[in-house]
């Protein structure tokens, strides 16, 4: 997906260069959650919601905001352990998803339609942030982070699972970036999946960062079967698909298919690809 961008004058300097415009980024990029259905991707990595709660040892009682939330992987996962949770996302759609599986299992969650980077809550409003594969995608990284730490009371926890870009995750985006050219300027999501760009946007207002590898395994029937389910219901790569002619498209599935065939670690006929993740808990100094 591209964005515009904007001529800008660098302080001090007479040379022109581009910026990205991050508010249509957004809209770009809330168009693409919102095609297909990710809630059949995300219901496939609640194991992962459930870990992450583990890792932040959640108390029933505390206060929980799930940003970015999708279908509610985490937000169902605090609710399990009697935790006090708002599940947020800026897809409404989804949350309806969320929903519809909290009334399932007799849940009790508030839903609320809200941006990552501009979040309606006060400060320190929460004992626990969370966020798994969501607040990792927004156009305006920075923003997101200082909004995070800014509803997570001091000495609550900030719970991340982010896709690093070495791991199958992150080169699945990196193949549809060989096709699509990421517009000028923009950060790739999968710096949140490093050490190093956690510790700048969180850093100075932690007591601690701990972020430790981890493996989801994506499951499905076969190499043939993901690219159709990726293709049908996962908005960036049925985003991508549908910008491209059809030769292109035939070019970039083999590409994907052949990814997949060499990360697959069996040979059974259907795929069980490890892809890496980064398990974030931050301390709220």
């Amino acid at each position: 997906m591209e964005a515009t961008t904007t001529p800008a004058r660098q302080p001090g300097n007479s040379k022109i260069i581009a910026t990205t415009d991050l508010a249509a980024l957004k809209i770009r990029q809330q168009a693409a959650w919102s095609s297909g259905n990710y809630a059949v991707v995300g219901t496939t990595l609640q194991i992962v919601g459930e870990e992450l709660c583990e890792a932040l040892d959640l108390r029933s009682g505390s206060k929980v905001l799930d940003v970015a939330a999708g279908n509610g992987m985490v937000s169902l996962a605090a609710a399990r352990r009697w935790c006090e949770v708002t599940s947020t996302d800026y897809v409404p759609a989804l949350l309806e998803c969320g929903q519809a599986r909290a009334s399932a299992e007799g849940l009790s969650i508030d839903f609320l339609e809200a941006d990552a980077e501009n979040l309606p809550f006060a400060n320190a409003a929460f004992d626990a942030v969370v966020s798994t594969f969501g607040v990792m995608f927004t156009p305006n990284q920075s923003q997101a982070a200082n909004e995070l730490l800014r509803v997570c009371k001091p000495g609550g926890k900030i719970g991340l699972a982010n896709w690093t870009p070495e791991g199958f995750i992150g080169q699945v985006f990196k193949t549809l970036g060989k096709y699509l050219l990421p517009p000028t300027g923009a950060k790739s999501p999968a710096l949140w999946g490093t050490r190093t760009c956690l510790n700048e946007m969180f850093e100075a207002d932690a007591s601690s960062i701990k972020a430790e590898p981890r493996l989801f395994n994506f499951r499905y029937r076969s190499p043939e079967h993901f690219l159709d389910v990726f293709k049908t219901f996962y908005g960036p790569v049925l985003k991508a698909f549908a910008a491209l002619d059809a030769p292109t498209q035939e070019t970039l599935r083999n590409d994907l298919h052949a990814l997949i065939v060499r990360m697959n670690r069996v040979g059974d006929g259907t795929m069980v690809v490890p892809s890496e993740y980064l398990e974030v808990v931050i301390t709220r100094r």
